[in-house]
């Protein structure tokens, strides 16, 4: 070996990535700007229904939560859900029994509808 002293080789062996996940975390400090995930973030805080369907909301938002590796518990989820809806559907979902953001999502489509 020209230039490196079995130490040195021993410290650059370490440094090899061993697993996928290692991977990825050291790809996403590489190629992803600091930015990306706060703004990832500020769009999933401020996501609302406004003039799409529920449908398309939903989706919208799981995206969002899917690229920010964002996991929620099924309750937040739901209300992130809920506080993105418009305020005449929410009122409407308020009323009505629902145990799992799938049935939150029928619901809203219905009254959509």
């Amino acid at each position: 070996m020209v230039g490196l002293d079995c130490n040195q080789y021993e410290e650059k062996r370490e440094q090899l990535v061993q697993t996928w996940g290692e991977m990825k975390v050291l790809m996403r400090k590489r190629f992803v700007p600091n930015h990306y995930y706060r703004d990832l973030y500020l769009k999933l805080q401020g996501s609302n229904l406004g003039y799409k369907s529920v449908d398309e909301y939903h989706k919208e938002m799981g995206m969002t939560m899917i690229r920010a590796n964002v996991i929620d518990d099924r309750e937040v989820a739901m209300t992130r859900f809920f506080n993105g809806l418009n305020r005449d559907i929410a009122n409407v979902i308020e009323l009505q029994h629902y145990v799992e953001l799938e049935d939150m999502i029928n619901i809203a489509t219905k009254v959509e509808r």
